[in-house]
């Protein structure tokens, strides 16, 4: 009997197992949602990461759980040194801002000046492992890179006012691309957002259209679009939500913690404590949120703070070449928040749609059976995507732009 007991307790683990890793899930090319337009059959055609099959490492490569796992933990195999210089930006209201400037390794293959500007996800920067190797990639292909270190996250870096970065605030990137235009005037730009980064990048594009002044086109990977209905799918147990929520806020009391001095050194000692006592107890990012980031921009509540916050509310005004990636197994953006993209994506002739089966949040490995390859699925459709834009300009008739429909190119053509 005993024997059966234990026979039983490991068929239940392998069960388990079995059911994470997810072995019997097909694989696909994305899902895609785009108009029928010359630019965007070209771009699907000279992309053909976005046509063909993604195909995850065997033994691990189809849960999204142990994608986001890795890419958490590990953050990208044999990762690159790019060697880069440091750029720091006062800003009006007394903070600093930095990026990290990193020039090509070559010419780009348009034989122009093209200049990709990355905002990477909740507090991330320029020296982790998946915006390395993404650099050192982008490099190697003739683009000069420019990369935003969110505002507190570096932990070398002293902040130099009482606020970091928040969900959906623009102006430290809006302070690097300015400083890219005036350096560099001949250059063009790809916008390119990682999770909270495509959040703040399709934000920035939207809010005034000179922002969209040489932008080539831009490329969010992972976001959620939509602050205010993600916090109720955070809160849940599906998927594991709720339990990457506690580890996402634990990170975020480390970060604010270790600017303790310089965000609340003006403050009473009594609202110093206050602030102090409810970040302690926070267990999931609403809570924070709603205590400590909505203060920095004077939002009187956590739902002004989401709504205003959010890209859902400008992305729409995004008129240059937007590529909108996700996965279905990303177990931190909740399925409904998809709608989003999927509706702009048919409504608009600019935006296109790709949804993967596999690859987590910000995972997307490749491999054979069970080490994945350095380079991921993302990385290479980014520089794909934007590979076929610089193209399309490069050689388009004169009446077809990134942004003009057919019909507008038939009109000029009568």
């Amino acid at each position: 009997m005993f024997d059966g007991m234990k026979l039983a307790a490991v068929a239940t683990v392998l069960y388990i197992i079995v059911r994470c890793l997810n072995l019997k899930s097909p694989t696909a090319p994305p899902d895609l949602t785009y108009q029928d337009t010359a630019l965007n059959r070209f771009l699907l055609k000279s992309c053909p990461q976005l046509t063909k099959e993604y195909i995850p490492p065997l033994l691990w490569g189809k849960s999204g759980h142990l994608q986001t796992a890795l890419y958490g933990k590990l953050g990208r195999v044999s990762s690159p040194h790019p060697s880069g210089v440091r750029k720091y930006l006062p800003m009006q209201d007394g903070a600093t801002a930095t990026f990290d400037l990193f020039e090509p390794m070559g010419d780009h293959r348009t034989g122009d000046d093209i200049t990709m500007v990355i905002c990477p996800g909740i507090g991330n920067h320029s020296e982790k492992h998946y915006i390395r190797t993404f650099v050192d990639y982008a490099q190697r292909d003739g683009y000069r890179c420019a990369v935003l270190n969110h505002l507190g996250a570096l932990p070398n870096i002293e902040l130099t006012s009482p606020r970091m970065f928040t969900y959906g605030c623009t102006w430290e990137f809006a302070s690097m691309v300015g400083y890219i235009k005036r350096t560099y005037p001949q250059t063009q730009l790809v916008v390119v957002g990682f999770s909270l980064g495509g959040n703040i990048v399709c934000k920035f594009l939207g809010e005034n259209r000179t922002n969209q002044e040489r932008v080539l086109c831009c490329v969010s990977v992972c976001q959620g679009y939509s602050a205010l209905r993600a916090q109720e799918t955070f809160l849940q147990w599906d998927q594991f939500r709720r339990f990457y929520n506690f580890l996402m806020a634990d990170n975020m009391k480390k970060i604010i913690l270790s600017h303790r001095h310089s965000l609340f050194g003006g403050s009473s000692v009594k609202m110093i404590d206050a602030d102090l006592s409810r970040l302690y107890t926070a267990t999931s990012l609403m809570q924070i949120d709603d205590n400590i980031m909505r203060k920095f921009h004077g939002h009187s509540s956590l739902k002004e703070y989401y709504e205003k916050e959010s890209c859902v509310h400008y992305i729409h005004n995004v008129q240059v070449p937007l590529l909108l990636v996700n996965s279905a197994d990303d177990p931190l953006v909740h399925d409904s928040l998809l709608t989003i993209p999927r509706t702009l994506a048919a409504k608009k002739s600019n935006v296109i749609f790709s949804l993967t089966l596999h690859g987590g949040h910000l995972g997307f490995f490749e491999g054979a059976v069970l080490f994945p390859q350095p380079l991921t699925w993302m990385d290479k459709v980014i520089v794909g995507y934007a590979n076929a834009m610089c193209q399309w300009e490069k050689q388009k008739p004169p009446c077809q732009s990134a942004h003009l429909s057919e019909s507008s190119c038939t009109k000029e053509k009568a």
